[in-house]
């Protein structure tokens, strides 16, 4: 599948935005990608995490014994990875500001991991559940995600793997265009945003 297939697939479900948002980085960018929106057609999750999983290198995809990703955004893509995978999908959360497994989840020690992601920008939020997955005894194999935003600098630490690079531009606080800077960002995430002027965000 072709980028201009995948945005089409985003602009049938209404998931790619336009206008000022304000990044789970803490950088402000004039689109944003509500992957929540593109996944809540069963039919449509799981053509694109098949498509993911297919895109995966063949010595990283035969090593895979689970799936684990970071809440809230990574999970229905995880779980779709798992299935495309047949693999066991798990979910690391943060209730204390540092992620973990809970929900009775578990790591075999030496299981091989793919950590699954719905966006990838900065990479903190990757690397910060890739942390957590080693710390509970597994060893990441490689990472994935439906889009990497980052233009290529995000640096994970392991192989990553994404269906499509969508590359539009993001802004710190301090150097928003006139046309973002005249209009109020909207915070359309998941979960609490940072004070705009601190890049600290996740994916």
């Amino acid at each position: 599948m072709q980028e201009e297939a995948v945005l089409a697939e985003f602009r049938a479900s209404k998931a790619l935005l336009e206008g000022h948002f304000l990044l789970s980085s803490g950088r402000h960018s004039a689109h944003y990608l509500q992957c929540a929106r593109v996944l809540m057609n069963p039919e449509r999750a799981s053509r694109l995490s098949t498509l993911l999983a297919a895109k995966l290198p063949h010595d990283i995809r035969k090593q895979i014994d689970k799936v684990v990703s970071p809440a809230m955004g990574g999970v229905i893509i995880g779980h779709e990875m798992g299935r495309a995978l047949q693999v066991d999908a798990l979910f690391v959360e943060r209730p204390e500001g540092f992620f973990e497994l809970r929900r009775g989840f578990s790591i075999d020690p030496g299981d091989k991991v793919l950590m699954v992601e719905d966006v990838v920008t900065t990479g903190k939020s990757s690397r910060e559940a890739i942390v957590a997955i080693e710390s509970a005894g597994g060893i990441v194999v490689g990472a994935a995600a439906l889009v990497d935003r980052s233009a290529g600098t995000a640096d994970l630490g392991v192989p990553f793997t994404a269906l499509v690079a969508l590359n539009f531009p993001t802004y710190a606080a301090d150097e928003l265009p006139p046309e973002l800077a005249a209009t109020p960002a909207v915070k359309p995430g998941s979960r609490a945003q940072p004070d705009a002027r601190a890049d600290i965000g996740a994916s």
